[in-house]
Order: C-alpha cells, then structure tokens, then sequence
C-alpha cells in the first residue's frame, strides 16, 4: 500500500457553498497514481465545513445556504462566543453539522464521486479567509 498527502490552500471565498472539486485535483495530482484506494480531504478550520453534493445546479448551494443560515441564526442571544461577531458561533455550529472532512473511493486514479457529486467548501463566515486543507491518498 502507498500513501500520498498533499496540503492546499484554497484562496478566500465569500460566504456559502463554493464547488473546490477541481481545486482540489489540480492541487493534488497525485491522486492519478492510484488505481484503487480512499481519499480523505479534510479541512483544518472550525468556521468552515467540507461535504459533497450536488454539482450541477448552482440554486442548490444557495437553498443550502438558506436552509443553514434559518436553521442556525446570527444574534441569538443565547450564544456566548462571538468574540469575532454574529457570525462567529453560527460559523462554529454550522462546521459541527457538516463536518471537516469527506472520505472519497479512488477508482482508475479518479476520484469515485458520481456523476452529480462536487466536493464543497462551506464557508460560513461573512468574511472567510483563504483555508487550508489536507488530502491524504492511501492504497495501490
């Protein structure tokens, strides 16, 4: 078995749900030298969140941000953290939902995603800033 890790940085982007599935390939070409295996990306920030969805219709990144910002609304004056404002709890609980990373089949050295499916970043800060993440390849 071989493993493969690279790091990128993925530049600013406005708050929402941006597709980085061609990011992510162009910033990890090591993922072609796998003919079968797992590749995990994962994200290494607590306001900002990693899934895979559609990647066709670009209203479904915008429902989606709807959806999060009524399901987790700024000002609630129950929230204590918001040291870098409204946005900074809401940003925090948004990222637990979705989670910091998404584990992917490698197949033919192509990442396994079906034909409707994009890696998203969720940035859910008003003002987000350049994020990193990580993209570990194991196996043949």
């Amino acid at each position: 078995m071989k493993m493969y890790q690279q790091s990128i940085t993925l530049p600013k982007a406005r708050r929402g749900f941006h597709l980085i599935t061609s990011a992510i390939l162009h910033g990890a070409p090591g993922i072609r030298d796998f003919r079968k295996g797992l590749c995990q990306v994962f994200i290494q920030h607590t306001s900002a969140s990693l899934s895979i969805n559609e990647n066709a219709d670009p209203t479904v990144r915008a429902d989606f941000e709807t959806w999060f910002n009524k399901a987790v609304p700024e000002n609630d004056p129950d929230y204590r953290h918001d040291l870098e404002g409204p946005d900074d709890m809401p940003a925090h609980i948004k990222a637990s939902l979705l989670g910091s990373s998404v584990l992917i089949p490698i197949v033919d050295g192509r990442l396994g995603l079906g034909t409707w499916q994009g890696i998203y970043l969720c940035e859910h800060r008003d003002h987000g800033e350049a994020r990193n993440v990580l993209v570990t390849c194991w196996g043949e």
